[in-house]
């Protein structure tokens, strides 16, 4: 056993991705069998992720979750900004330009709009439940664009873990309405040619959520609605840490 933890800690990095990984396996696991993939496994995941955060934090009484834990310390490299931004610019690398264009100025329109309602709403429940602090007003109604965005913006303002952690959440919730809603109202609203489902992806913007949710309506929507979902990730990003808290900084 000794042996065993010498090995865990000095390779810390290698053992928190394969907890990530068997988390994620087991996660999408329980999406396909439990839920018939109407909630994505990225969320169940990400759900399961904040769980483990509170109990590791609950039981060493540490500040950074499971990774005050010595055999998963690594997580807490993996879990940080490096890996994170590292991941947000290889999404964005991903995306053409050209293809954008195909959603035409409706889809371009859509992006802006989805980032700037979600901000909005996310940041008025923020006041509505007490906080005045610009930087945690924008760190939470930018997590109401995404669980990335919320990150990424309370990071670069210098948001406290807590608040961060709020953000995650939020952009949580939102992704598993978004992929339970989508089949209910699809019919309602015309989902059903790719020109609605980019429109559809700018407005939601929860990559996970759209695709999820486009899946279980028709499968052929997922690509065109998850495109323009990953420019309104990038937007948020843009925006949540510089013109946003801009604003909110002046109203408050």
């Amino acid at each position: 056993m000794e042996i065993l933890e010498t090995v865990f800690v000095r390779n810390s990095l290698v053992v928190a991705f394969a907890v990530v990984g068997v988390t994620i396996w087991f996660s999408y696991l329980i999406a396909d069998k439990l839920t018939n993939g109407r909630i994505h496994g990225s969320a169940i995941a990400i759900a399961l992720g904040l769980l483990a955060a509170y109990f590791g934090g609950k039981a060493t009484g540490g500040s950074t979750g499971v990774a005050d834990l010595t055999l998963l310390g690594g997580i807490g490299l993996m879990g940080g900004g490096m890996m994170r931004d590292f991941a947000i610019v290889a999404t964005a690398f991903g995306v053409k330009l050209s293809e954008l264009k195909k959603a035409g100025i409706a889809g371009v329109i859509s992006i802006f709009a989805g980032v700037i309602v979600s901000f909005v709403i996310g940041a008025a429940v923020a006041v509505v439940y007490g906080y005045t602090d610009p930087v945690a007003i924008t760190t939470i109604g930018a997590g109401a664009v995404t669980y990335i965005v919320g990150p990424v913006t309370g990071s670069a303002l210098g948001a406290s873990s807590d608040v961060i952690a709020l953000s995650v959440a939020a952009g949580l919730i939102k992704s598993i309405l978004v992929m339970i809603g989508t089949p209910m109202i699809a019919k309602t609203i015309g989902l059903n040619n790719p020109q609605s489902a980019m429109v559809f992806g700018g407005l939601m913007g929860t990559t996970s959520g759209v695709a999820a949710g486009l899946a279980a309506t028709d499968p052929k929507l997922v690509p065109y609605g998850a495109m323009t979902a990953t420019f309104y990730t990038g937007v948020g990003c843009l925006l949540g840490p510089s013109i946003l808290f801009i604003i909110v900084d002046a109203i408050m």
